[in-house]
């Protein structure tokens, strides 16, 4: 019963990311516009998204503990629970990752919907730009280092909650522009699958490959190598 609400939780809390991120470039643009931006100014607009970015990521905390723990990202699943971190399991797991997917993919036909006309070439998912195995290398490191990040941020990181979502959003929008000229990127399964669904390229090797073999084995290194480097308390016997 536990396994079911948690994936729920997730159909609901990943078809609310997808439609709400898929617009963060937009929304970026248009903010710019109305401030007088004008030209290539990188730095604001990465403060921006910045911004866009921290605010989504404190609205969805509170959302997902709110749905009992709910994620919009596989890979950051595995790697919680490759780290020993959670209640999950296997079966849960197995559960969650459908779940998140088929919310992803809801996201994505919602905001093709009712995204105005003219803006609509300005959503999208990630997509190839490099070879298929540049592709995959580099959607493997990015999201191998996310997941490192977000697991020293959220479990050895500062206490303010305030502080932790600050820099989940500057790591978020800096390994985004990192990987753009390669593979987007994704680093989150799901959200590729859903965008790659709505434009009929789902059933790709190059979908399976890059965005979904390599970020879970990005993901779980990534807590691997976490562990190495906090390992888990050890429990005293009683004598």
């Amino acid at each position: 019963m536990g396994a079911m609400k948690a994936a729920l939780g997730d159909v609901v809390l990943t078809f609310m990311w997808v439609f709400c991120a898929s617009t963060l470039g937009l929304m970026t643009s248009l903010i710019a516009n109305a401030i007088g931006l004008q030209g290539p100014e990188l730095w604001a607009s990465f403060g921006i998204t910045t911004c866009l970015v921290f605010v989504l990521v404190f609205v969805f905390t509170i959302i997902g503990d709110a749905l009992g723990g709910a994620s919009f990202n596989p890979t950051g699943t595995a790697s919680f629970y490759a780290a020993g971190v959670g209640a999950d399991t296997l079966f849960s797991m197995a559960l969650r990752f459908p779940a998140q997917t088929l919310g992803a993919v809801g996201g994505a036909l919602a905001i093709k919907e009712v995204i105005p006309p003219q803006y609509k070439h300005m959503i999208g998912g990630p997509s190839l730009k490099v070879d298929l195995h540049t592709g995959a290398i580099a959607e493997g490191v990015l999201t191998f280092l996310i997941s490192f990040i977000v697991l020293v941020i959220i479990l050895r990181g500062p206490r303010s909650s305030f502080v932790k979502t600050l820099l989940l959003a500057v790591v978020t929008v800096a390994l985004v522009v990192a990987g753009s000229v390669y593979t987007g990127p994704s680093m989150n399964p799901a959200n590729a699958f859903g965008w790659a669904y709505v434009d009929n390229r789902h059933n790709t090797w190059e979908q399976f490959y890059v965005y979904w073999i390599c970020p879970f084995i990005g993901a779980v290194l990534a807590a691997w190598v976490f562990r190495a480097f906090f390992p888990p308390p050890t429990k005293q016997k009683k004598a």
